[in-house]
């Protein structure tokens, strides 16, 4: 069970590896983005609140993989997103310019 092994990781989430590209990495992040958007669920009402989670750790594993400095410090185990700065908002993604919705 994975609940019992604590939340997927980043990359796992992503679908990617830690030898992974930056390349790689965005272009699983868009693809997933696209495919968990909430906007593309609102014709299946019962599946949104599953859309908004997954969209949200997608965006979450993003914002940490595609920073360098948040990356190093997350490989190394000494990353806590509750001690980040940063907000992470259903929807928003300022690094992410090419992603249109």
């Amino acid at each position: 069970m994975e609940s019992s092994r604590g939340p997927p990781s980043y990359y796992s989430i992503l679908g990617v590896n830690a030898e992974s590209s930056d390349e790689e990495i965005r272009r699983a992040y868009l693809k997933l983005a696209m495919q968990w958007h909430p906007d593309k669920w609102t014709k299946n009402p019962t599946q949104l609140g599953e859309a908004k989670q997954k969209f949200q750790q997608i965006q979450e594993a993003y914002l940490v993989l595609s920073d360098h400095s948040k990356r190093t410090m997350y490989n190394a185990g000494a990353y806590d997103l509750d001690e980040d700065n940063e907000e992470i908002e259903v929807g928003v993604c300022l690094e992410c310019p090419d992603l249109n919705y």
